[in-house]
């Protein structure tokens, strides 16, 4: 990692002793064999969207898998709640790593294991493929790499991928068809805002967090429940926006366009507390919403997310405990279903 503002990188580390102990044991999984972590050898899928149920076949412990999915063995670590059973359909959230970082740290760095423990839900944390320093990077279509490099040729289609990986956990997992969500941060975050356009029959909401997009052109075929998060202090994609190459309007304006992208209201509601100005489009198309919270005086971070140290702050700016990004948009989600 390098000092300088225009990265998208965040590899985490933790002042408390829960943080670290939860760095240690995702280190650990990553350097243990697959058979230490029950699966009999790595799990392979074709690829293709399946509506058959996986009740009764997933192991109901938090694992790393090795995916083979378009031909191209992808990382993914799920985590399964404390009370999954191979039972009960769960609802499932796709949680995205920020450039030049890994489903290790993005497991780490956003804290969610908690929330699916307390909520009841599958959350798993796919790897980009493009190389980045220690890292990788997504793929978004049409879109530049940090710094302005082009995406490498032979990049995999990582729409594709996520797509592909919805339906893989499917059979592996107990997981509800209609209760699939997508979150991610930073180019995550962008890359969330592209399944939302491409993939709008199978994610049932998105929830951007310092990253989000309105993707042109957007071939959602439904009106899209999307929440978003930004720090009014972002200066790695800044929320007025004039950016880099991928980073040029500003995030109410990203907003505004899939306010109208989902026929809502054409002015928000404005609202604003203690460090925070939330905004939100009402009377949206077949019950969608629209909402977006700006966190005033964070940097390009996860709202509510663990203390971090200098190290990373001096980089991604200064961190709020104004809200808390997790319990926020696992409400919007558990309101929207398919």
């Amino acid at each position: 990692m390098n000092g300088t503002a225009s990265n998208d990188v965040v590899m985490p580390t933790r002042t408390r002793r829960r943080r670290c102990l939860t760095v240690f044991a995702v280190l650990s999984l990553i350097a243990m064999p697959f058979a230490s972590l029950g699966l009999a050898s790595p799990a392979s899928a074709s690829g293709a969207k399946s509506s058959a149920s996986g009740c009764g076949v997933g192991s109901p412990k938090t694992a790393i898998l090795s995916l083979k999915i378009d031909g191209i063995n992808r990382t993914v670590i799920v985590h399964v709640p404390t009370t999954y059973t191979n039972e009960s359909k769960l609802p499932l959230v796709l949680n995205l790593h920020g450039s030049g970082s890994t489903a290790a740290a993005q497991d780490v760095f956003s804290d969610m294991d908690q929330t699916a423990d307390e909520d009841n839900f599958i959350v798993a944390f796919p790897q980009a493929l493009i190389p980045d320093r220690t890292g990788y990077d997504w793929n978004v279509p049409g879109e530049p790499l940090v710094g302005g490099r082009a995406v490498p040729a032979g990049s995999p289609n990582d729409v594709k991928f996520l797509t592909n990986l919805v339906g893989a956990l499917e059979h592996m997992y107990c997981v509800n068809p209609m209760a699939v969500y997508a979150t991610g941060f930073s180019g995550g975050a962008r890359e969330v805002s592209q399944l939302a356009c491409d993939d709008s029959k199978i994610f049932a909401a998105v929830a951007p967090v310092s990253g989000l997009r309105h993707p042109k052109p957007c071939p959602a075929t439904r009106a899209v429940p999307v929440i978003a998060f930004h720090g009014s202090d972002d200066l790695v994609d800044p929320f007025a926006g004039k950016g880099e190459a991928y980073w040029t309007y500003s995030v109410r304006t990203a907003a505004k366009d899939w306010a109208k992208q989902d026929h809502c209201s054409k002015s928000p509601t404005v609202s604003k507390s203690s460090g925070v100005i939330f905004s939100s489009y009402s009377k949206c198309a077949k019950g969608a919403a629209v909402e977006l919270y700006e966190v005033i005086g964070e940097g390009h971070e996860w709202p509510g997310g663990p203390t971090m140290p200098s190290s990373i702050t001096d980089l991604l700016g200064p961190q709020s405990d104004a809200i808390n990004a997790n319990s926020l948009m696992w409400s919007f989600f558990a309101s929207h279903q398919l």
